[in-house]
């Protein structure tokens, strides 16, 4: 496990979300439900666990900026750090009494994502990673599969929802060119775990057009401390003002984005 004062920061913050969401979750059906757009919910229960999440990491780093799904942009007078916060990445399934969704925290340090932590309240798994300390999944070493074609792997993607709609045909599209190489397919719901499994070698390889930052900053971080590999749909590094991503170990990736480009 990492150490470091800046993960026990990251740690302890996610926890503290985590058991107020973990709560809120035992109780789904009287959670206040406002409409934030077709097929996009916003609960009660996120907007507490982005406030928690926000007092206690600029308790612990004052001056820090931060960019959250609720809450936006706030600007720090510590211009070289920005915290990249999804307080409730899987909504629909929280909403729906799933068991799939994740408090995820990624740090970014001077234009570059140093840091990740992804937590499921649900089950009590913790995904950790530090930029040259590794990743870990609750105290053990995480690393990607070793797994070298597509025919012998497990996918994750994303589905675009209703209020993305613009996106269905090249989703169909691209989907149908990967089903038809690789050896199954999951949705989960959760980008930050899609990631998060990734980096444990649950899955082999993952992407997904239209995301935002907020959900893939920490799962990035777990990819590539895991041994993964992680760009745009297109090979490129943009990931983050591109909102598209691609990750899996090197083969699979590689043949991956190969697939997605040909489709």
């Amino acid at each position: 496990m990492i150490r470091s004062a800046l993960m026990n920061v990251m740690t302890a913050a996610v926890i503290k979300a985590g058991r107020g969401l973990k709560r809120d979750f035992g109780e789904v059906e009287n959670l206040q439900v406002s409409v934030k757009g077709p097929g996009d919910f916003v609960t009660a229960a996120d907007k507490r666990a982005e406030k928690t999440l926000f007092e206690e990491l600029s308790r612990a780093r004052p001056g820090y900026g931060f960019l959250m799904e609720e809450g936006g942009a706030v600007e720090g007078s510590d211009k070289s750090h920005t915290w990249h916060i999804d307080p409730l990445d899987g909504t629909s399934n929280f909403l729906h009494g799933i068991p799939i969704f994740a408090v995820s925290v990624g740090l970014e340090r001077e234009g570059q994502l140093v840091a990740g932590v992804v937590y499921n309240p649900a089950s009590d798994e913790m995904f950790v990673a530090e930029k040259g300390q590794g990743a870990y999944f609750n105290n053990r070493r995480m690393r990607v599969s070793a797994r070298k074609t597509l025919p012998e792997s497990l996918v994750a993607c994303g589905i675009p929802p209703l209020a993305g709609i613009e996106r269905h045909a090249r989703f169909q599209t691209e989907l149908a060119a990967v089903m038809a190489k690789t050896g199954n397919i999951r949705r989960l719901g959760a980008a930050a775990l899609d990631l998060a499994f990734v980096a444990a070698g649950r899955c082999d390889g993952y992407w997904e057009r239209g995301i935002k930052p907020w959900d893939i900053a920490a799962g990035i971080v777990l990819v590539r401390e895991a041994g993964g590999f992680v760009t745009d749909v297109d090979g490129g590094s943009d990931m983050l003002s591109r909102n598209a991503i691609c990750a899996g170990n090197e083969a699979i990736h590689r043949q991956l984005l190969e697939t997605l480009r040909k489709a």
